[in-house]
């Protein structure tokens, strides 16, 4: 097609424009031959390329039962086709490169892995002819119970955002668009297409949206996908404060906005309000857009606005294609197994049980399904058929080598319930070992869409076998795998643990490798792990009543929350052990002072004080001086990742903007910043702090607009505005200017009452409310 876009759209019928801002199928958007327009293939997912065959490329071919299989599909079954278990089971997904899920990757603290990530995910999709990656999701990990959880990266926007801007630019720089989404306040599965997110302007620009703005800012992803939500009584999808009030007037977004998947509830309303495509085709939204704009309720401009963007995405699509590419499957595997191996988490390691080495133990016992059926990703649209697949057990048995003595039992072959017999041969094994590892798990299908998981337990006789072995063998360690934080009521029995969250088809080999000593883990985490699931911020509130979903808990989400409760987590945010320690020293700032516009620059050395090479996730947190908005106690502001060899120092500089330090005042619907006092805390995780500093900002005052009930204690506060009002009483009284200005500031802090009260009452000061109106008139200075 040619590139200009305004000529083609100028011989485009009404009907054609419509089909263009409407799928085709499931899967494509609309092939005009006329026009020379061919159509672009899309498909999830977040962490793996999941192209179904049999609805792609059978053109139209589909219906809604296709569309449900995808939702509904469960992890087990991926695997299942991996290993060849069910042939009619393929033709839901070619095999690709299941790569670490968000929970996992967000853990690694690793913008370039994320990057490599990216293009790995864009040369599959130009093996099989797709145009547009459906991800990355980066919708906060609010509450634990969020069935999506284990796509999304952090509680976070700062690390969501700067992993899926990585990503983003990985896949883009290969030739394939990326799709962010949900867009916005996704955070939950439980009736998600009804349900009503109310959140307050505050917690939304700080938390919810920040993380959006950011990935625009670092990577302008060619598309953003809408949510099913609605938004403070708003079905997003036909928001027009979110979708072109923020996203496209303040933050200057002019990509392609499509639905997510049956997500348009009122299409001429969706596109009013910016949503451009609506995905995938359905006759009644055609039919009732093309309505709309005959009957002149959506303008033609607005038309051709949406229609201008879907062709220059088109144009751009075309441009990078590469037709005939091959990717490299075992190089990605490759990839998925190092990224999963930074990825993993070291929450215990009591007595440094881990690494496991000759001089230490012999004989160890590998325990649990998982160890064999290895629990690597969640169930759903983003579920991907691995290329490849690392079973744990063998990869502990390869990387082990002839050196141990390594036995293998079940322990607990049914999730659903305990078995007598395979228990007790796994305490058999155990008692016999030097070590016991068990492989543990929730249950394979509780994550996914469309429904929330109903507590945070890892499978009940999964934790039975960890009880039965801890009582014969002291030398236990746990493996995990899991979307979100789980409780570990069972901690206290166990010496090591490794969270690997769902870590992809690699996972195998990256916990064989730590397990040995082969790498060191440097994963940390990016979300709090609870003590209960009672405690967590959202519980209260969680899922709602009446449809709708009450963010009570405001900005205090995450770690936040725990900060300001002064409550003790299980694990933090940001935690995450090592085979070596690193020191940090020698904190040093660019400029002691910071102002608006200005960039300060944050170093600290950071030796590796131990005997092994290692990785240090460096993180920078800021708190904010006491001031009229309530602040969270810390915020995480920046983060670097370093590698070091055993004495080896190196310098680490972090840069932060003094926007940074802004808060969002819902009142004056604006960012602002207040003078003061900033700490800097260098910190090892969001509980450990290493080193501080303070900069003082100087920025411009601002003011809330005063209100005649407002106290004279607040008049004081405004000096143009307590001028101006000096000046009206002193023509009133007839008393000079400064005599009251004296006796104001002198009553100010007794009189509780509004100044018009005091004023008129106090002060028999003839004035009349409209007067002092007048006089407050501009006092934002």
């Amino acid at each position: 097609m040619k590139n200009d876009f305004s000529a083609t759209l100028a011989t485009m019928t009404t009907e054609e424009k419509v089909a263009l801002l409407t799928g085709q199928g499931l899967w494509r958007t609309a092939a005009l031959p006329r026009l020379g327009i061919e159509s672009l293939v899309m498909t999830d997912g977040t962490y793996g390329v999941r192209y179904s065959a049999s609805q792609i490329d059978g053109g139209e071919n589909w219906c809604i039962t296709d569309f449900l299989s995808v939702v509904g599909q469960n992890a087990a079954e991926s695997h299942q086709e991996a290993a060849g278990g069910s042939e009619a089971l393929f033709s839901y997904s070619r095999p690709a490169t299941c790569f670490p899920n968000g929970c996992s990757l967000g853990c690694s603290w690793d913008v370039d892995l994320a990057y490599r990530m990216g293009q790995a995910l864009a040369h599959e999709c130009q093996e099989m002819g797709v145009g547009i990656l459906l991800g990355p999701g980066i919708n906060i990990r609010r509450t634990p119970l969020a069935g999506r959880g284990y796509e999304y990266y952090a509680e976070d926007p700062l690390v969501s955002a700067d992993i899926a801007a990585g990503l983003i630019n990985g896949l883009q720089d290969e030739g394939v668009g990326a799709s962010l989404k949900h867009f916005a306040c996704n955070n939950s599965e439980y009736r998600r297409t009804e349900m009503d997110s109310q959140v307050g302007e505050r917690a939304l620009r700080e938390i919810y949206l920040a993380g959006f703005k950011r990935v625009i800012e670092k990577a302008n992803p060619w598309t953003l996908m809408s949510s099913y939500n609605r938004l403070n009584g708003i079905q997003t999808s036909q928001h027009h404060q979110l979708l072109t009030e923020i996203l496209r007037d303040e933050w200057q977004y002019d990509g392609v906005v499509m639905s997510d998947w049956y997500g348009i509830k009122h299409r001429p309303a969706s596109l009013l309000a910016g949503n451009d495509l609506a995905m995938p085709e359905t006759r009644r939204d055609k039919r009732s857009l093309l309505a709309a704009i005959n009957a002149g309720d959506v303008p033609q401009a607005v038309v051709d606005r949406s229609c201008l963007r879907m062709l220059a995405l088109i144009d751009k699509v075309q441009r990078h294609r590469k037709p005939g590419f091959k990717a490299d499957f075992t190089a990605h595997h490759a990839l998925a197994q190092q990224i999963a191996q930074e990825s993993v988490v070291l929450l215990k390691n009591e007595a440094d049980i881990l690494p496991l080495t000759l001089d230490k133990v012999k004989r160890i016992a590998i325990l649990g399904k998982p160890a064999h059926e290895p629990v690597i990703q969640g169930s759903g649209c983003a579920t991907t058929v691995p290329y490849m697949l690392d079973r744990p057990l063998d990869e502990i048995l390869d990387v082990a080598g002839n050196d141990f003595h390594i036995d293998y039992a079940i322990g607990a072959p049914d999730d659903d319930a305990d078995n007598a017999a395979a228990l007790a041969q796994a305490v058999a094994v155990a008692r016999q070992s030097d070590v016991a590892v068990v492989f543990a798990s929730t249950a394979i299908g509780e994550d996914g869409e469309n429904g929330d998981r109903s507590n945070l337990d890892i499978i009940a006789s999964h934790e039975a076998l960890i009880r039965a072995v801890a009582a014969v063998q002291p030398n236990l360690i746990v493996v995990l795998a899991n979307s979100d934080a789980v409780v570990m009521p069972w901690l206290n029995h166990c010496k090591g643990v490794l969270e690997t969250f769902f870590a992809g088809q690699g996972m195998g080999r990256a916990v064989a490798n730590i397990l040995f000593g082969h790498a060191n883990p440097c994963g940390k985490l990016t979300v709090t792990v609870p003590n209960t699931l009672e405690e967590t911020p959202a519980w209260l509130h969680y899922p709602g009543e009446d449809l709708k979903h009450a963010y009570a808990e405001g900005i205090y989400v995450g770690y936040r929350y725990y900060d300001k409760r002064k409550m003790t987590p299980l694990f933090p945010f940001g935690f995450g052990l090592s085979y070596t320690r690193f020191a940090y020293d020698n904190l040093r700032l660019s400029t002691p002072t910071l102002r608006e516009g200005e960039t300060l620059t944050v170093s600290v050395d950071i030796t590796n004080i131990g005997q092994r090479a290692g990785k240090e996730i460096v993180q920078l947190y800021i708190s904010a001086p006491q001031q009229a908005l309530p602040r969270e106690p810390r915020a995480l502001t920046a983060f670097a990742k370093v590698a070091l060899e055993p004495g080896e120092t190196r310098s680490v500089s972090m840069n932060i903007q003094a926007q940074d330090l802004a808060c969002y005042h819902p009142t004056l619907q604006r960012w602002v910043m207040s003078s003061g006092d900033y700490g800097l805390h260098i910190a090892r995780s969001s509980r450990d702090i290493a080193l501080q500093a303070v900069v003082s900002l100087q920025a411009a005052p601002w003011y809330l607009p005063l209100k005649p009930d407002n106290s004279l204690q607040q008049l004081l506060q405004q000096p143009a505005a307590f001028r101006r009002v000096t000046a009206l009483v002193a023509q009133k009284s007839g008393q000079p200017e400064g005599v009251v200005g004296d006796r104001l500031a002198s009553i100010a802090p007794e009189l509780f009452c509004g100044m018009f009260i005091g004023l008129t009452e106090f002060l028999a000061v003839d004035i009349s409310i409209d007067e002092l109106e007048a006089a407050l008139q501009g006092s934002v200075d």
